[in-house]
């Protein structure tokens, strides 16, 4: 039997008729088959299969090749680091703040290598090298294209430390001196520095027989220290590695009599290069080279084998420290010899060594924002500003019966959300309160709500993520914390990551019981909410708590797969959804109707829904696209995507809301979700799309996160059919989407 929501009807009539369309949120009750059609529980093929798709006859996808299709994710990962280094060379963005976005760059590119290059290689030493991902680009091959442009971007990084940000912050005062420019008084202090707080923790570890090259941690810093000479055992010199313990700074500030301005600084790694030769006592260093090793860190566990998912984890956690090595970079005086030695060591080619001009880590100079006082050279303060509604009621139960309320993130605060949860754990009608957590943050007050009111007697369940990527250990913690206080603590579905971002609370309202929701894009940590962008509804809408109500129920429990009133979910039916929401306004088009699709995500890369784009482009459709990072859509290819434009907004916050909007017929639908276009989130995560219902609150979404941003002409890049990123010239005044959202929404700012 054919599914109508992914086969809607091909000969749509001419005259002024809206075509067949998906269920529209809130008319259920108008069309109860269309509603059961639309989410009636078809899983996908299997965990992570793409679903193919036809393709329409005139279209000219059969007759290109996938790499004319698609552009390459990793290679587009890449392209994404070149924009946040760009905003680190643009002296419009205050000055430590392009300290920040150097930073941003590097820890980017480290994550890159830990994960990405890390599953390329493991492809090939498991003699994988067949065609990958949709562009079906061979894995040595494109280990080889990454090499270059992640060296080309390495070498960009370290020219814009030396050649920029260096000498910019030197004329504000805030010098980070070489060794070779200390003063005498300076250098008497450093070596005092180093006896009594540096070396003291180093431990140096020959190389020979008895001592073979260490495993040093992922991402430590390092140095190589050849010896000449023997020592008190009659051992002639050889090669020493010292590994610097993490609990040593990097940045070091000086005394300010010993400075040569308001703030100065030297790198550890400078203090111990001065200093090696007091480790080796008659021996004499002929070099000291600081090296760092990059490992693959994706974590591996069997969990259909593992009997206790949080205990695995927290035996499989200290080996991402030392998993196998994917990268080596050395300091620019490093000699070939040296260099060609640790790549021995470490079983890696010529093409893993990246030698650079200054320190190893460039990450560490993020300490210079904590260090310096400057608000001069720094993103202006702000208060985040709180929806009028809830400002005249302390009730946020009260609120919510009168209606929606929409929060958009960091120009509106996150407190709201923490405030909803609080006066559920205190509120003695409510009974049940039910949250997934992703990523919470170390210190989390969601947490503490959550232990709170299950000391207070109310029925609290969460299902928490540990498999959420670098915070395992803190959603381990999360987990046995919730669980001491009395919390029902569940890790979700087998196979699928719980990526859905979930509030329910459950209250006794007089001889009935209301449901409440909070729906987000983003996670439940507070940290995050000042620096990224997302939406949150908070919502009493019965339809809205009863789709949460089964969500929740497929996560803890078992059975089929629930059917749902108004939410789409993954891995059911979220992708088909959208799909036939695509393929229904390219109808609309082909009948000469207004047709229109407009997506915000963080990354594009699933193959049948840039083939569904593709095809609506084809037919008339207009598809306007807002991705951050990876995109493997081709946009303005004549023929084949000439309708489609993608921008990619790279600004002081992480733009990191999913939102998508369908035109249908004049009906403007309009969803909030957790999921970006990958095959991950379709088909291997457990994904919540809700729609906007409220006609006011639908106009805002539209207004911020559409319209204001595809306005930019100053934060706003333009992907080109090549795959690379331009800036879009304007004579137009400049628009910059995040500064406007912030003067418009936020409560304040200044300092």
């Amino acid at each position: 039997m054919k599914d109508p929501q992914a086969d809607p009807n091909p000969n749509p009539k001419p005259e002024r008729k809206p075509a067949a369309q998906p269920s529209t949120p809130g008319s259920a009750s108008k069309s109860s088959g269309a509603k059961g059609a639309e989410n009636r529980a078809t899983p996908s093929r299997s965990a992570g299969a793409t679903p193919r798709t036809s393709t329409r006859k005139g279209s000219r996808l059969g007759g290109l090749k996938p790499a004319e299709l698609f552009t390459n994710r990793e290679l587009s990962l890449l392209e994404f680091n070149r924009r946040v280094l760009e905003q680190a060379k643009d002296p419009g963005t205050p000055l430590l703040e392009r300290v920040r976005f150097l930073s941003i760059c590097s820890t980017n590119l480290d994550e890159f290598f830990e994960i990405r290059v890390s599953g390329l290689k493991q492809q090939l030493q498991l003699g994988l090298d067949r065609p990958l991902g949709p562009d079906e680009a061979a894995p040595r091959e494109l280990l080889g294209h990454i090499s270059e442009a992640a060296h080309r971007l390495v070498e960009a990084q370290y020219a814009v430390l030396n050649g920029e940000i260096l000498p910019s912050l030197a004329k504000e005062g805030i010098l980070v001196l070489p060794r070779h420019s200390w003063s005498e008084p300076l250098a008497k202090w450093v070596r005092r520095f180093f006896l009594g707080e540096v070396a003291p923790v180093l431990t140096p570890v020959a190389i020979d027989p008895a001592h073979p090259f260490p495993r040093v941690l992922n991402k430590s810093l390092n140095f190589l220290v050849p010896l000449e000479g023997r020592d008190a055992f009659g051992r002639e010199g050889g090669v020493v590695v010292v590994n610097v313990p993490r609990s040593l700074n990097r940045l070091i500030p000086v005394p300010s009599e010993l400075g040569e301005g308001e703030h100065t600084f030297v790198l550890l790694s400078s203090v111990i290069h001065s200093q090696v030769g007091a480790l080796f006592p008659g021996l004499e260093p002929t070099g000291c080279y600081q090296f760092r090793v990059t490992r693959n860190s994706d974590l591996w566990v069997d969990e259909e084998e593992a009997e206790d998912l949080l205990r695995a984890l927290e035996g499989e956690l200290p080996r991402r420290n030392y998993g196998d090595a994917v990268r080596l970079e050395v300091a620019g005086n490093c000699p070939a010899d040296m260099a060609e030695f640790l790549l021995e060591r470490l079983n890696l080619e010529a093409e893993d060594l990246y030698q650079v001009d200054g320190p190893v880590n460039l990450n560490r100079l993020q300490a210079l924002l904590s260090h310096v006082d400057r608000p001069d050279l720094k993103f202006q303060s702000f208060t985040p500003g709180i929806p009028h509604v809830l400002q005249r009621s302390t009730d946020i139960f009260e609120t919510l019966r009168a209606g929606d309320v929409l929060l958009h993130h960091p120009y509106e605060s996150f407190a709201p959300v923490v405030e909803f949860l609080r006066q559920a754990s205190v509120d003695p009608n409510v009974l049940a309160i039910k949250q997934t957590l992703y990523r919470a943050g170390e210190d989390s007050a969601v947490v503490d709500a959550l232990a709170q009111a299950a000391v207070n007697g109310k029925d609290v369940t969460a299902v928490v993520e540990l498999r959420a990527r670098f915070d395992e250990e803190a959603n381990i913690d999360h987990s046995q914390r919730l669980q001491e206080a009395g919390v029902h603590v569940v890790y979700g579905i087998v196979g699928h990551k719980t990526h859905a971002k979930l509030v329910l609370v459950v209250r006794r309202e007089g001889k009935r019981l209301r449901r409440y929701v909070h729906l987000g894009t983003g996670n439940y940590h507070t940290g995050t909410a000042r620096a990224y962008t997302d939406l949150g509804l908070l919502s009493s809408n019965a339809d809205l708590g009863e789709d949460t109500h089964q969500l929740f129920a497929q996560l803890t429990g078992m059975g089929k797969v629930r059917r749902m009133r108004l939410l789409l979910h993954a891995p059911f039916t979220l992708h088909k959804s959208l799909i036939a929401r695509v393929e229904r306004e390219a109808l609309e088009a082909r009948a000469g109707r207004p047709a229109k699709v407009m997506a915000k995500m963080n990354s594009l890369t699933e193959p049948r829904i840039i083939r569904a784009l593709y095809e609506a482009s084809q037919a008339g459709v207009t598809v306007e696209l807002l991705v951050r990072g990876a995109c493997c859509l081709r946009p303005g290819v004549p023929g084949l995507s000439e309708r489609i434009r993608v921008r990619s907004i790279i600004g002081r916050f992480l733009e990191h809301h999913r939102v998508y909007f369908f035109h249908a017929a004049g009906e403007e639908e309009v969803w909030g979700s957790s999921a970006d276009f990958m095959s991950r989130n379709f088909f291997r995560r457990v994904e919540a799309a809700f729609p906007i219902l409220d006609p006011k609150l639908k106009r805002r979404v539209i207004s911020e996160c559409f319209e204001v941003p595809l306005r930019d002409n100053t934060q706003s890049w333009k992907l080109l059919a090549d795959g690379s990123y331009v800036r879009p010239s304007s004579k137009r005044a400049p628009r910059y989407s995040q500064l406007e959202l912030l003067e418009k929404l936020s409560a304040s700012t200044g300092d």
